[in-house]
């Protein structure tokens, strides 16, 4: 009986342990997540002042602002647990700074502009700051869909209605690519 009481306990204790596992990583992702969260509303932060920045010097790329705007608001837009979605509205979104970029080349007197260097020094931080978000929040998920897929606790995780984490990933190859930007 004695013997019977201990196993039960033992696996009680066990089934307790994999569950705080499984919950610890779930925080760590969600944790990871508002890393990502910050970065991208800083960024989007930055970009009415890069816009208007540019305005001034090439009033007439009308569309590109216009582009530049809309997927900034289609970003956040996005719902907050949609990592997904957001991946793609951010990839679409440095698409169009990279456009942004790109039509700075044409306009030396806009090259030479301290606000508008200030912003893409502040632009190119937060990217950096973003990469190391998003590599965090990947290995945050990968951490959580191990436990979640993993035996014994994937039995637990099936249990209490733990789910594999997707990815910050960006679908389109072209989107992968950085804007270069040269002053």
């Amino acid at each position: 009986m004695f013997i019977t009481l201990a196993i039960i306990a033992a696996i009680a204790l066990y089934v307790v342990f994999i569950y705080n596992g499984l919950v610890k990583a779930r925080q760590m992702k969600e944790e990871a997540w508002s890393g990502i969260d910050v970065q991208l509303k800083r960024r989007a932060d930055l970009i009415p002042n890069l816009i208007e920045t540019v305005k001034g010097y090439a009033a007439h790329e009308k569309s590109t602002f216009e582009e530049v705007i809309a997927m900034r608001n289609r970003a956040q837009a996005v719902p907050a647990g949609d990592v997904e979605g957001r991946a793609q509205a951010e990839g679409l979104l440095s698409q169009a700074l990279g456009k942004l970029f790109a039509l700075a080349e044409a306009y030396p007197d806009l090259k030479a502009n301290t606000n508008f260097l200030e912003l893409q020094r502040s632009l190119e931080t937060i990217e950096g700051e973003l990469q190391m978000s998003r590599r965090y929040y990947n290995g945050a998920a990968r951490d959580l869909n191990v436990k979640v897929e993993s035996f014994p606790s994937n039995l637990v995780a099936s249990q209490f209605g733990f789910a594999k984490a997707p990815y910050f990933e960006i679908d389109n190859p072209a989107d992968r690519a950085v804007p270069t930007v040269k002053f």
